[in-house]
């Protein structure tokens, strides 16, 4: 078994997330190939498409919103998640017993002793084939279960129903109550398919592989794949990690050279190549990762160098770059370059755009 290492691993992950070089492609066919955007906030999914698609502009995500082309949903890890309504479809079901836990985890506390086929089926019938928003949902539901937490009882709805929340609900800057539906009536009821937990991992692996057992679990919330995996082994690669780990991988995956340029990226909030694997230091530090789960990161030669945030005041949108160790002068000219273009793309409607650097403390 060939031992890969982390610098490997690292250019075959960007390779995978097209985060090596931009690609002329569909966003629509970008969302499918990373297998969904993570999307706690409206704005992340658009940075993190304009990170990997050459041209991106809002409105392409935006009308894939409106067109149901890409739908918003409580999915992987029991998070937030933008993914194309085909992929919705089958992965959905799949992530119930998922789901399930994490509602339990969640806000079991909150509907103890409530029948929750009975909680589902009033949500379903309360929903119907309109919209109602999470505030409006909960405050109904309390009414039939009085003295229950509204917040509760509504957001344990995300975990036993397959609802999506439609637009305006995650378009770029857009805040305000979250909106449910019910995927049968936005989407159309599925056709039964013959996708399994199978598919997903070799779905996973062409966007996040060499990875491990552990990697695909911490990735999509669920448990118990090993044995799954081990299914697949005849169809798939294995290699050693430096740690001596198994690693899994598709055969004819893009594995590039360890020497491969990487440019500059600005990574959106929580972007799933950060939060995709339990072992993250194919990308970062172990002192590095609690801040990744908070900030936005920034990637210099295909590693994380430091955090990033657009502050807006009056007419001027300035980009603070906070480092974890300072840059050479040509790094940090790539930096501030590549930070014109995300300020561009970001706050193109201020008057002047500036950047700050400083440390991370």
């Amino acid at each position: 078994m060939d031992t890969i290492s982390r610098r490997s691993l690292n250019r075959a992950t960007l390779e995978r997330q097209l985060l090596l070089k931009r690609a002329a492609v569909p966003p629509l066919d970008v969302v499918e190939r990373l297998v969904g955007l993570q999307a706690q906030d409206p704005d992340p999914p658009y940075v993190g498409l304009w990170s990997r698609v050459v041209g991106f502009r809002q409105d392409d995500l935006t009308r894939l919103l409106y067109e149901r082309s890409v739908v918003r949903a409580t999915l992987f890890r029991g998070t937030q998640h933008l993914v194309s309504a085909a992929d919705y479809l089958w992965v959905r079901p799949l992530l119930q017993p998922m789901l399930d836990r994490w509602r339990r985890g969640a806000f079991g506390r909150g509907t103890a002793g409530v029948d929750l086929a009975e909680l589902a089926e009033a949500a379903a019938a309360l929903i119907g084939a309109g919209t109602l928003s999470r505030p409006e949902l909960g405050r109904a539901l309390a009414e039939r279960w009085p003295g229950r937490d509204p917040v509760a009882l509504a957001r344990s709805v995300q975990g036993l129903l397959p609802v999506v929340h439609p637009p305006p609900d995650g378009t770029w800057g857009r805040r305000g109550t979250t909106p449910f539906a019910l995927a049968g009536h936005w989407l159309g009821e599925a056709a039964p398919t013959a996708f399994s937990s199978g598919d997903l991992v070799l779905r996973y692996l062409a966007a996040f592989g060499p990875a491990s057992v552990k990697d695909v679990q911490a990735w999509s919330g669920m448990t118990r794949l090993r044995e799954v995996v081990e299914g697949l082994r005849p169809a798939l690669r294995t290699f050693r990690g430096e740690d001596g780990g198994e690693l899994w991988d598709l055969p004819d995956a893009p594995r590039p050279d360890p020497d491969t340029p990487a440019p500059v990226r600005f990574l959106a909030a929580l972007d799933n190549v950060v939060l995709g694997h339990a072992d993250r230091s194919r990308l970062m530090t172990a002192d590095q990762r609690p801040h990744v789960i908070v900030d936005a990161a920034l990637t210099v030669d295909g590693f994380v160098r430091g955090l990033w945030a657009v502050r807006r005041s009056k007419d001027v949108a300035t980009l603070v770059v906070r480092l974890f160790a300072p840059l050479s002068g040509a790094e940090e000219a790539d930096v501030a370059e590549e930070g014109g273009r995300l300020l561009r793309f970001t706050a193109g409607d201020a008057a002047s755009h500036e950047i700050r650097f400083t440390t991370v403390t």
